[in-house]
């Protein structure tokens, strides 16, 4: 297929395919002179370090993130003169890392500088959409786009390591950090990927607006048993390399330079220690050139998974390949004693300080240590207007239309409009989870948003309408890291009458209902994944008013929706839609944006149908499609005696505004031969009344394999933009190399036989067209 397109031209190009992505950009650090010079460069530093140096590189401390004037005299950065620190995170401000830098670079015996790291997931001080929303967008442009802003914001503040992208698949909405990835697809995550890693990294890391990523967790991270976190993970090598390694794959070809190790198990083994994991399968099999981190205290963790103690586990992850140590600092304490002990080889410690090294070259951190700590220029980069807008565009893009019934939207600028909901007036909740260089208080509300942009016509009435939560201490949990719900203390009764007396006196409610922000996320897995029940009652409330009810959903995951889709006339998921969210979310409620998001990952009917995911095996007694879409239940066929086999909304799914029509699949060759390629081809019509924009999906199904092979597999996607009336040919290239994948001998290869070409609207709305193709 198609890989190459200028980037440049991507911006103004009507629609973006999977055949025709962002490229990778050249790196000019990669030439043969420039890695001469930088081995010239480590060779003559590593000559001169001692022992201790080295094992000093690969230490990765926290910083608590020191007050201005403390760095010197605190512990830390005692080591940091010793040269016993690599880097650090979770500090802020050009002001403190200079001052840290400073110790490193004019104090410490040779003089190495650090590098410093932060969660810097979906925006830095400008917060975009959560990452599983960016991936509603399946818009790769401008996914680039929000990873660059990211990085120009976070790397003007002295910030140049980003832990991102987190590319772990996921299939159970139960695991709260679903939020914080792309979903269920290996192809969409593969793409999104890649996109991160091009907008951290840019073209040349040696700019002062470019940084090191780094993907995680490697791996399987988002398989964990029960949607718990960093619970078990338990799967065959095949599921490792068809589903699962994909996305990690896509980083690395796209030249991340770092890699975070996962807390699970891989085959028994925690991933931290796990050789295979690290050094067969990542350096050898996918010539991972850049270092491995562990995920935070990730080797003092293997202590309660049972591998030992400290020496124990800091020798085992040494030996399968990890080359720095996040905060638990057993590199340090122990690592002499076993290279003493010959449990540890000096080859492997210089290995990874070399790595450390190489990275810090790279960054030009040699040349200018202080080049990430221009105080100007974080002035006038972070949290600018320019920015600001492009958060605006971006949010709009992620939402997913889920339910549009009676054409309540778009809303009309006129009339009277309630606004209601523990979500509707809350700033401090609208960056999501992992927003750690966010500073809420500068967040648009949905009730701010709606009021600054629409005018004198509409009136807005407000009541909080209930509380996120019941419980207090329920809601306490949901409140963290500063984002606060703002629980109002008056009763229940209370809270439920003023919001039906203003839904009463207006012409449409707006009820935003969900999670907050901290329900999903690292360690916020749920067995219920519901609405909690104060917000159902305030829906069911509302509902007796019989006025016209559109909900818009915050959420951080899939959630079960069964009431909500028969209660509300319209649902509009905005998932976390991040600083701009009111503004974003008013464009779309009013139409100035007509949605084109569709879900990166199947909304579930019920919890007992977790995991459910749209490209799974048939099984030898598949229940037929016919009595699939019609909910029935057949004895001795694989179906629940008390649910549907299909999801609420499935995989792909997001409606518009508008009505997008497709015609029939023309392939170009219906028995191909060989490594040719063929093109397939629909025609799509926007036949509203509304211009939008239609993520056209392309699946492929090998009917017949020497392994299972899946219902349906995404290939490719094109975004594509029509005016109302117009209508376009939308083609895809298919070549062999969309028909590969690793056969029982994991080799890496397609099989001849019979293929059903799909291409449609959802995973579950698509036209079908069989080939035969032949080697």
């Amino acid at each position: 297929m198609k890989k190459i397109i200028i980037a440049a031209a991507l911006a103004l190009a009507p629609f973006f395919s999977a055949q025709e992505m962002v490229t990778k950009p050249v790196q000019s650090y990669q030439a043969k002179d420039y890695n001469t010079k930088r081995k010239v460069f480590v060779d003559a530093l590593m000559v001169k370090m001692t022992l201790d140096e080295k094992i000093g590189q690969l230490n990765l401390p926290s910083s608590g993130d020191f007050t201005t004037g403390a760095a010197q005299s605190s512990d830390i950065g005692k080591k940091v003169e010793q040269g016993l620190v690599g880097g650090l995170f979770n500090i802020k401000g050009v002001d403190k890392i200079r001052e840290v830098q400073k110790v490193a670079v004019e104090k410490s015996r040779l003089h190495i500088p650090l590098f410093f790291g932060m969660d810097v997931i979906h925006g830095y001080e400008t917060t975009f959409p959560i990452p599983l929303g960016l991936a509603s967008s399946w818009d790769m442009n401008l996914i680039q786009k929000s990873a660059r802003i990211a990085a120009t914001e976070a790397t003007s503040d002295g910030i140049n390591w980003f832990y991102s992208p987190m590319v772990d698949i996921a299939r159970d909405p139960r695991w709260g950090r679903v939020a914080e990835g792309a979903g269920e697809d290996p192809f969409l995550g593969g793409e999104i990927a890649k996109a991160m890693v091009y907008g951290y990294q840019g073209n040349d890391l040696a700019k002062n607006n470019t940084g090191l990523a780094c993907v995680k967790h490697f791996a399987l991270y988002g398989a964990a048993e029960g949607g718990r976190d960093y619970n078990t993970v338990d799967m065959s090598r095949l599921k490792m390399y068809n589903d699962y390694f994909p996305p990690y794959k896509a980083a690395v070809d796209a030249g991340v330079a770092s890699v975070m190790a996962s807390f699970n198990t891989v085959d028994e083994i925690p991933a931290t220690g796990n050789k295979w994991l690290q050094t067969e399968v990542l350096r050898n099999q996918w010539k991972f050139k850049g270092f491995v981190v562990t995920d935070y205290t990730g080797i003092n963790e293997m202590i309660d998974h049972g591998m030992g103690d400290l020496k124990q586990v800091s020798m085992l992850a040494l030996n399968a390949g990890i080359d720095m140590d996040m905060v638990g600092e057993g590199f340090l304490t122990t690592t002499k004693k076993s290279l003493a002990e010959g449990k540890v080889s000096q080859k492997d410690i210089d290995s990874a300080a070399r790595r450390i090294l190489e990275a810090k070259y790279d960054l030009g951190l040699f040349n200018d240590p202080y080049k990430y700590n221009d105080s100007a220029r974080a002035k006038t980069e972070v949290f600018s207007q320019a920015n600001q807008n492009s958060a605006r565009e971006i949010s709009s893009a992620s939402m997913v239309l889920l339910k549009n019934s009676n054409q309540t939207l778009p809303l009309k600028k006129s009339g009277t409009v309630a606004v209601i909901g523990p979500l509707a007036d809350n700033a401090e909740n609208m960056p999501g989870t992992w927003s750690v260089g966010a500073v809420h208080k500068n967040s648009i509300s949905l009730l701010k948003g709606l009021q600054e942009t629409t005018g004198k016509d509409v009136k807005f009435l407000y009541a909080k309408g209930s509380n996120v939560f019941y419980d207090a201490a329920t809601e306490e949990r949901a409140a963290m890291f500063g984002k606060n719900t703002n629980r109002d203390s008056r009763s229940k009764e209370a809270l439920l009458k003023e919001a039906s007396d203003i839904a009463k006196k207006s012409d449409v409610i707006v009820l935003a209902i969900g999670e907050s922000a901290e329900m999903s996320g690292e360690s916020s897995s749920r067995t219920d994944i519901s609405i909690p029940d104060a917000q159902k009652d305030l829906l069911a409330e509302l509902k007796k008013t019989g006025k016209p009810i559109v909900l818009v959903l915050f959420n951080g995951r899939p959630l079960t929706l069964n009431d909500e889709n028969k209660q509300a006339d319209a649902i509009l998921d905005v998932w976390f839609p991040g600083s701009e969210a009111g503004l974003a979310i008013s464009d779309v409620l009013f139409g100035k944006v007509n949605p084109s998001g569709k879900l990166p990952m199947s909304f579930p009917r019920s919890v007992g149908q977790i995991p459910i995911y749209y490209n799974h095996f048939n099984t030898g007694r598949p229940l037929s499609v016919e009595k699939t879409e019609k909910c029935e239940f057949e004895k001795f066929r694989s179906n629940y005696f008390d649910e549907c086999n299909s999801p609420l909304f499935p995989f792909g799914f997001g409606l518009s505004y508008t009505n997008f029509n497709y015609s029939d699949i023309s392939v170009s060759d219906i028995k191909p031969k060989g490594n040719k390629a063929i093109q397939a081809s629909v025609t799509l019509t926007n036949s509203g009344k509304f211009d939008g924009s239609e993520v056209v999906q392309l699946y492929i199904r090998d009917m017949i394999g020497s392994i299972v092979r899946p219902v349906q597999e995404l290939k490719g996607f094109q975004k594509v933009a029509l005016k109302a009336g117009e209508s376009k040919k939308i083609t895809f290239d298919i070549s062999p190399e969309d028909l590969k994948f690793y056969n029982s001998d994991l080799k890496f290869d397609w099989e001849s036989g019979d293929f059903d070409i799909m291409i449609g609207t959802s995973s579950h709305d698509v036209k079908h067209s069989k080939i035969s193709w032949s080697k």
